[in-house]
């Protein structure tokens, strides 16, 4: 098969997605401020290890909808979008692989929809336990997330990702100049600027709502980790096996937050040999 691009309607949103392969689903969630396009790697990959691959558009992002409400970008909507892709994909339960928002989202998925995953990867995203457990304890965590305050603002972020989006992908992973006018076209999009950070402003208006979602995870999970992360602290990935009995951890000590961009093959490499 070929990279097919096609589109699903889920509640009021519509959802962009690009499908290729034959064989077990999984389904790749991208982050910050990336799309589809994120997984451009893995998907030959993971198409040529013998599985299908479905990977959104996220809300918010590139040729998906763009709702103008903050409290639209609320995990629990996202996790709804994910939830309906997964049914009309036709294949539950799946392979679910997610990275930075995506992984947020992926957490509270397989908390809430634990009949729909077999198997979830994360990278460079920590579950929500420990992570909260390093923000009230850790001065370093605290300072690592203060740029979400920035983030939360109106206008400033907006002129920041216009003008300075490149640098900040350019000064946290290995893009190449294409990856970066990839992306850079993607933001010019009417509301995509907006649609991504207004994850980042949805989020205190969900906090408690999230806290009571908060329940083990049996399913097998392997976390991901490029070790010269800016954003998180290595015991954000520590010391939470009461919530996720079934952990399997590999840091990549040459990678950074952007994991899936700096090592490609390797990563390529685990998720195979986890998913299979």
């Amino acid at each position: 098969m070929t990279l097919q691009h096609k589109t699903a309607r889920v509640g009021d949103v519509t959802l962009h997605y690009v499908e290729d392969g034959e064989g077990p689903l999984v389904v790749l969630l991208h982050g910050f401020p990336e799309s589809w396009y994120s997984w451009r790697h893995q998907i030959p990959a993971l198409v040529a290890a013998g599985f299908r691959v479905i990977a959104p558009d996220l809300r918010g992002y590139n040729d998906s909808s763009k709702p103008a409400d903050v409290a639209a970008y609320r995990i629990t909507e996202i996790v709804k979008d994910i939830a309906g892709l997964i049914v009309q994909s036709g294949d539950s339960p799946c392979r679910v692989v997610a990275h930075d928002w995506g992984g947020v989202a992926a957490w509270f998925h397989a908390m809430m929809h634990p009949e729909q995953i077999e198997r979830l990867a994360v990278l460079n995203s920590p579950h929500p336990v420990p992570l909260s457990r390093e923000v009230r304890r850790s001065m370093q965590q605290k300072l690592r997330l203060s740029y979400q305050l920035f983030f939360r603002m109106r206008l400033l972020p907006n002129l920041f990702i216009r003008f300075c989006g490149g640098m900040l992908l350019r000064s946290g992973g290995r893009f190449t100049p294409e990856d970066v006018a990839t992306y850079r076209k993607q933001w010019r999009k009417p509301g995509a600027i907006d649609g991504m950070l207004n994850w980042y402003r949805a989020l205190p208006k969900s906090r408690s709502e999230l806290r009571q979602l908060v329940r083990p995870i049996e399913a097998p999970v392997m976390i991901v980790w490029g070790d010269h992360d800016p954003v998180f602290t290595l015991p954000t990935i520590e010391n939470f096996s009461e919530y996720v009995p079934n952990l399997r951890v590999e840091r990549i000590s040459t990678a950074g937050h952007f994991v899936q961009t700096d090592e490609p093959a390797r990563v390529s490499e685990l998720l195979i040999d986890f998913l299979r």
